[in-house]
């Protein structure tokens, strides 16, 4: 499962972050997630209320937007949307689409106290 070591990398990154900026309680973490980066929701957020715990984010409220996966189809010469990697262009049905969006991951905002 590899939605508890994301979280504990974020667990990370706000610890770091709060050492620099010099804040000691993590409100609200707002994540974006891409729809093909492979990040099964549900445990993502599981793990992220195991991981938090005696922590700076403990009781923190996760709140989760996913980001469209999308892909550059040569022959339309349009970037289309996706739902899966290897999906047939929705237009064509051409395959083998470049991924353009919806694979990243990244912590998007943090409210601290």
């Amino acid at each position: 499962m590899h939605e508890m070591s994301i979280c504990e990398s974020i667990i990370q990154t706000l610890e770091q972050h709060a050492h620099d900026q010099t804040f000691t309680t993590v409100k609200t973490i707002w994540l974006e997630i891409g729809q093909l980066s492979s990040v099964e929701i549900d445990a993502l957020t599981f793990c992220f209320d195991v991981v938090s715990n005696d922590t700076i984010a403990q009781g923190a409220k996760l709140v989760i937007e996913q980001i469209d996966g999308s892909a550059w189809c040569e022959s339309c010469q349009r970037t289309v949307r996706i739902d899966a990697r290897y999906a047939p262009c929705e237009f064509c049905g051409s395959v083998g689409l470049p991924i353009t969006g919806g694979d990243e991951m990244r912590i998007r905002e943090v409210e601290v106290k």
